[in-house]
């Protein structure tokens, strides 16, 4: 049925319309135009819509395009900080400027993505700073934060991700001092949110979604005006970003870092005024105790939850064990009383101790019902942790069941220090709009989109854990020329994946492979000890053939991506890049800089993970089947996620190589073959290198002419 957004919306993407007009490279696809539509209708008459969009449909210009011309208000959110700022500084921008539309975009980071002036001044006067790289790299901070407008540290080039200087100037929901801060009216998260008030489209990440639904229970105050569309891509995630906000967890670092606080703050403000170095032995001997229940560890490993305690600890044993860091924060929180007044930070101080004692108490208590516990441990820390099995109950009594005035955000936000008065008149004008529009009560529209969201018509892979049963589908195929572009090859005479010398031969198949194609490889492993053996292997069987080997956890991730990308250039040797985890989506490299994508085995969820047990034995108890109805279809959804890192353009050619000949040997590997790309199939290892060899020689004669 036709409306006046549908038409708008059908002209936009029409062969002689506004993005052919207005964008060079815009070609009408009939996949795109479809979803395009599809996102229309449930705008214009509210409700839920599941997408999934293959690669190369465009569902990015598809779901922004109908967003945009609505006139509605617009929440965008992410899985990735990357597709964010791609978002907000590349593809909206274009296309408010190609519809001439006088549209305000903000975008909205966790707190941890912007620098807090007071703690980095704590930080500078703080004298436990590790060595002179840290004070010199907090030096050239400070030079920024004179100039940066938005105190995004994103700006910042060449900022380590995992430096450890950046806990100590950002701040977080627990060390926030919210309107009690000297620096609250330069706040840049603040500033942030003032601009999300006022804005017509903002760009959040799922994180940011669930932590404030999460928040919103201990009665903090809404933070983004109401919006009528909420539009989650990369939406594959929703339901894991959402079980690790929806749960409770408590770590001993979280433990060691308020000590870390308490000490340098009681030593800056109130020395003398208490015990504070007696105060943080305690809580520290209490938090490394707590770690020391778990045995020495060399490596991440979880631990399944009985009835009181952990598997292979005694359960008195831990119980005192919580109790004492119960003790030592009850300790905690006497001294801080004392000093109160001093000054905000002890007050601020005072509430994060006492929401670990809370926590504390609660792992003391059963478990929540649907719910499952486990125990996280590395060498360095351990994780209590409490999560629901999915999102769906969530998703149906606190998002579908609620009435338009939903306001997903920074939960970590304070509340506006207005939120005390009743009277609608004394607000600010953006509060008063975000009130109005609380007031319109119309349908809201949800909108789920990714490449991946399961393989059957359905889509329940997603549908289900999310609640969304009831939605909408709509699935719409990659417009690519799948058996013309890419090829399949598995390899016949492999081991299998459980025989200890799967990963030495998946090595040797992969070095010769990259031998062949001149680097251009990316090798996505399933497992961090499957990385390691396989990138230390190729990096021996590769040594002076020029190509380099990169092996994520030796560099950031960032600069990891970078010169992978730049790995190909003409006169270089190629790059090959062997990874797992976050690599297998998200890793965007169009052209000849990735032309073969080498993986290890099938990425089949691990069976003794407590998470994934606890909803295997919900589905038994459910009479349904656990592999079926979940292995695979988790399995489907990885794999499709990896091939997907091959094929982005309509030029691309590449291979894919799955390492594990269950694949086409059995029938849930076939189930899994359906369902990816209708690749030509390559049956011996002679072809795989023939298809190589032809590839490197069409790089190379490409290569040539355009230096010449």
């Amino acid at each position: 049925m036709s409306h006046p957004l549908r038409d708008l919306v059908q002209e936009a993407f029409a062969p002689l319309g506004v993005l052919a007009r207005a964008t060079d490279h815009f070609n009408p696809r009939q996949g795109q135009t479809d979803m395009a539509l599809a996102v229309a209708d449930v705008v214009a008459h509210g409700g839920s819509l599941v997408v999934e969009a293959g690669t190369g449909v465009g569902k990015t210009f598809a779901y922004l395009v109908p967003a945009l011309l609505s006139g509605e208000r617009v929440l965008l959110s992410t899985a990735t900080k990357a597709l964010q700022d791609q978002l907000f500084a590349r593809d909206l921008p274009r296309l408010v400027q190609a519809l001439n539309l006088p549209i305000r975009l903000a975008l909205l980071k966790g707190r941890s993505n912007y620098l807090c002036t007071h703690r980095m001044e704590m930080a500078r006067r703080d004298t436990q700073i590790p060595d002179r790289h840290t004070v010199h790299l907090l030096s050239r901070i400070e030079t920024w934060s004179l100039s940066t407008r938005t105190g995004d540290l994103a700006e910042l080039p060449g900022l380590d991700e995992r430096s450890p200087l950046i806990p100590l100037i950002t701040s977080n929901r627990e060390n926030c001092l919210g309107s009690q801060c000297p620096k609250f009216k330069t706040c840049h998260v603040n500033a942030a949110r003032r601009e999300a008030l006022g804005a017509d489209v903002v760009v959040i990440n799922h994180h940011l979604f669930f932590a404030d639904m999460a928040v919103r229970e201990t009665g903090m105050a809404e933070l983004l005006p109401s919006v009528r569309v909420v539009i989650f891509d990369e939406a594959h995630q929703l339901n894991e970003v959402g079980v690790n906000f929806l749960g409770h967890q408590l770590g001993t670092a979280q433990l060691l870092d308020v000590t870390r606080d308490i000490l340098a703050t009681g030593l800056q403000l109130a020395r003398g005024l208490a015990d504070w170095q007696g105060v943080c032995s305690g809580l520290e001997r209490a938090a490394r105790e707590l770690r020391l229940m778990g045995g020495k560890r060399h490596s991440a490993v979880k631990l399944r939850w009985t009835e009181e305690a952990p598997e292979s600890i005694h359960a008195g044993a831990w119980a005192q064990s919580l109790q004492d860091v119960g003790a030592a924060c009850v300790q905690a929180l006497q001294a801080l009383d004392t000093v109160s007044e001093l000054a905000p930070d002890f007050m601020r101080l005072y509430d994060r101790v006492a929401e670990v004692a809370k926590r504390v108490d609660a792992f003391l208590n059963p478990c929540a019902p649907d719910a499952v516990r486990w125990v996280d441990i590395s060498a360095s820390q351990m994780r209590l942790m409490e999560a629901p099995l999915d999102i769906a109950q969530t998703v149906r009594e606190r998002l579908m069941k609620q009435p338009p005035a939903l306001t997903p955000a920074d939960a970590d936000l304070e509340p506006p220090p207005w939120q005390d008065e009743p009277s609608f008149d004394k607000l600010p004008a953006q509060y008063k709009e975000a009130d109005e529009a609380a007031m319109d009560m119309r349908p809201r529209s949800w909108v789920f989109t990714s490449a991946t969201l399961g393989d059957d018509p359905r889509l329940r892979w997603f549908t289900e854990p999310c609640g969304l049963e009831s939605a909408t589908v709509l699935r719409v195929s990659s417009p690519f020329d799948y058996p013309t572009q890419a090829s399949l090859y598995v390899p016949r005479d492999i081991v299998r994946p459980n025989d200890p010398a799967h990963s030495a031969q998946v090595a040797a198949l992969a070095s010769d492979a990259v031998r062949r194609l001149g680097g251009r490889t990316l090798v996505l492993t399933t497992t961090l000890r499957a990385l390691r053996v396989i990138g230390d292997a190729m990096k021996q069987q590769l040594e002076g053939s020029g190509i380099e080997v990169l092996v994520q956890g030796e560099w950031p991730k960032r600069h990891l991506m970078e010169r992978f990308r730049e790995g190909t250039k003409a006169g270089e040797g190629g790059c090959v890049l062997v990874a797992s985890a976050t690599f297998w989506e998200g890793f965007d490299v169009p052209g000849d800089a990735l032309q073969q994508v080498i993986i290890d085995k099938l990425p089949f969820p691990p069976p003794n993970d407590p998470l994934v047990e606890a909803r295997s034995k919900r589905l038994e108890a459910q009479g349904r089947s656990p592999f079926n109805d979940y292995f695979v279809p988790e399995a489907v959804v990885a794999l499709k996620q990896g091939a997907g890192r091959l094929i982005r353009t309509e030029s691309d050619q590449g291979v894919l190589v799955v390492c594990d000949n269950r694949l086409v040997t059995t029938a849930y590997g076939r189930r899994l073959l359906a369902a990816l790309p209708p690749m030509r199939q390559l049956q011996t290892a002679e072809a795989l290198a023939q298809s190589l060899g032809a590839m490197h020689q069409d790089f190379i004669s490409r290569a040539s002419t355009t230096t010449i």
